[in-house]
């Protein structure tokens, strides 16, 4: 069955490199508010001209404090951060904001020890979506391997509303680590990335269970890590080319509902 359903996911058609720029500090993600770019790193956060690709302005952190920035959303004036202290155990995360225009570090909530290791946020549709990712050996909390990783529906709170497991077809790409992006489309879907894969899963809720529904499948041009939509050009994607520490953007071809439905 599992193999049934990877080969209707790899039918889904990829989607096309648009545009390439290099940027330093493109490790672990990117994301667009519309106006600039901003390039993620472990204690790093670049402001780029998304046209000449130089950089305006440059937050840095202090590494003790903040180990591993995951992932960056923009939410009005804000990038809200998924971080978490990675590779230490147990496994902690916590939520960081930014003022976008003076790139100052202004607000954290700590979400403790718990699920995982936080590595995408998102909001959607009234609630906070938040992936807790787990791998196997480094980084794992003891009893937990990347079956393990869960994402959580909270209110604005960050009261948790639901939760799910993602699906054995998705895992078994990522293995042995987790995802490391995610982003709700305006179509309904759930689009997630794996560590070092080039390819793009499509999710939905299911009717009942705690189990994600694997749509599909579609390559991409870069390998895994966090990735962000672009708020002004409808099924473009952002993304990083962590070797290259390039940041690069995608169209996404439109989901062939279809074959969502024979899901």
């Amino acid at each position: 069955m599992a193999a049934t359903l990877l080969a209707l996911a790899l039918a889904l058609s990829p989607a096309v490199e648009q545009k390439r720029m290099a940027a330093e500090d493109a490790r672990q993600g990117v994301v667009s508010d519309g106006r600039h770019l901003f390039a993620i790193d472990n204690a790093t956060i670049a402001k780029l001209d998304p046209r000449a690709g130089s950089v305006l302005s440059r937050w840095s952190g202090d590494p003790a404090l903040f180990r591993h920035m995951n992932s960056c959303i923009a939410l009005k004036a804000r990038l809200v951060c998924a971080a978490s202290n990675y590779p230490k155990t147990p496994m902690a995360s916590s939520v960081e904001w930014f003022d976008t225009r003076s790139m100052k570090h202004v607000a954290s909530r700590s979400l403790g020890p718990g699920r995982g290791s936080l590595t995408w946020l998102d909001w959607h549709d009234g609630s906070w979506w938040a992936c807790f990712a787990n791998y196997d050996g480094k980084g794992g909390d003891a009893g937990r391997d990347h079956r393990s990783t869960t994402i959580v529906q909270y209110d604005s709170r960050f009261v948790e509303q639901g939760a799910w497991l993602l699906p054995d077809s998705v895992l078994e790409r990522m293995a042995p680590y987790s995802s490391s992006g995610g982003v709700w489309g305006r179509d309904g879907y759930l689009y997630v990335t794996g560590h070092d894969r080039p390819e793009l899963y499509v999710l939905k809720l299911p009717e009942a269970g705690s189990e994600l529904l694997h749509v599909g499948t579609m390559a991409i041009p870069t390998n895994g890590q966090a990735i962000a939509w672009d708020p002004n050009e409808p099924r473009l994607l952002w993304s990083i080319e962590r070797s290259t520490r390039s940041i690069v953007a995608s169209r996404v071809p439109p989901v062939d509902e279809q074959a969502a439905a024979r899901r």
